[in-house]
């Protein structure tokens, strides 16, 4: 018995996927700035960090879709700022397969979780050439925040659709 395999028989074609899909068509650096404004601090700064994601349809026809990745950093005391780091990064995807329902969170979900890790290092890269230690982005829940953003616009639709109290 052999191995190798039958050379008689001509190789398959890849049948094209059935099942869902997310692909990525490009990812890149949509919007970048870097502020140095504070001189060094004798204290630990600390970190802020606020981190959005939204997502636009490019060609709905083809289930083409841009999702960005909003990162913004500030190091530095309540006083005094060491940097400012901006930056919106986005990935185009094409979306297949998947249920209606599904696709926003896919959207704000899945997609980010995999331009995360290309944004966190260029975020580590730039705060490192600023001449600060590179910022290292703990991993995120982008579950949570999903859940998180659902929960908020529930409660401001409950809010607008209740009717309003009298004063006593």
């Amino acid at each position: 018995m052999t191995d190798a395999p039958d050379m008689a028989t001509p190789p398959q074609p890849n049948s094209a996927a059935t099942g869902p899909a997310i692909r990525v068509l490009s990812q890149y650096i949509k919007d970048l700035s870097f502020e140095n404004p504070g001189a060094a601090v004798e204290q630990q700064p600390n970190i802020e960090l606020g981190i959005d994601v939204g997502a636009t349809p490019k060609d709905t026809n083809e289930n083409i879709f841009e999702v960005t990745l909003k990162l913004k950093a500030r190091a530095g005391t309540a006083d005094t700022a060491l940097f400012l780091l901006e930056m919106d990064y986005a990935g185009v995807f094409q979306v297949q397969g998947f249920a209606e329902a599904d696709l926003e969170p896919i959207l704000l979900i899945e997609c980010p979780r995999i331009l995360f890790p290309f944004a966190r290092r260029i975020i580590a890269d730039i705060s490192s050439e600023g001449g600060f230690p590179p910022l290292r982005i703990d991993p995120v829940d982008f579950a949570g925040l999903y859940a998180n953003q659902r929960k908020r616009a529930a409660e401001a639709a409950a809010a607008q659709q209740a009717p309003a109290q009298p004063e006593a």
